[in-house]
């Protein structure tokens, strides 16, 4: 099955986009569902470095562990699961728009599963990200731009 991929413009320049939408401590913020995150590091993200996210699902919350595959700021960014039933694949691609005064961001999210979590990735895991996405970055696009703009 191919990705669940959403775009939207963001009226801020990529290099502010991209140090957002990567950060697992702001995922809460915009991210239906999530508790909090954290890259389980000392600084800048390096390739092979876990993200550590908890997400409320249903009454409970589940931690996720995924490793970071790549990193090639301002541009892309992506993690992998590596743990629990369903696991993500996740890549975020930041474009420059307008000679860079705006950028387009497009996340990239496919699931695995393991044990039940190939039962519940095409059954409720799938049609709920397809639903929740469009909302999460809308709400990306209001949380950026009611922030600051800051230069490059």
């Amino acid at each position: 099955m191919a990705p669940i991929t959403t775009s939207i413009d963001v009226n801020r320049p990529p290099g502010q986009v991209f140090a957002y939408v990567t950060d697992p401590t702001r995922f809460a913020q915009w991210q239906k569902g999530v508790v909090n995150g954290h890259m389980d590091g000392d600084g800048t993200p390096r390739v092979g470095e876990k993200c550590l996210t908890t997400r409320r699902i249903g009454f409970a919350e589940r931690p996720a562990t995924s490793e970071l595959t790549h990193i090639d700021p301002p541009s892309t960014w992506g993690v992998h699961g590596v743990d629990g039933p369903i696991r993500a694949v996740v890549e975020v691609t930041v474009d420059p728009l307008d000679s860079g005064q705006r950028s387009r961001v497009t996340i990239a999210v496919d699931f695995e599963g393991h044990g039940i979590g190939k039962v519940l990735v095409p059954s409720a895991v799938r049609p709920q990200a397809r639903k929740e996405m469009p909302g999460n970055l809308a709400t990306l696009e209001q949380r950026l731009e009611a922030s600051p703009a800051q230069p490059n």
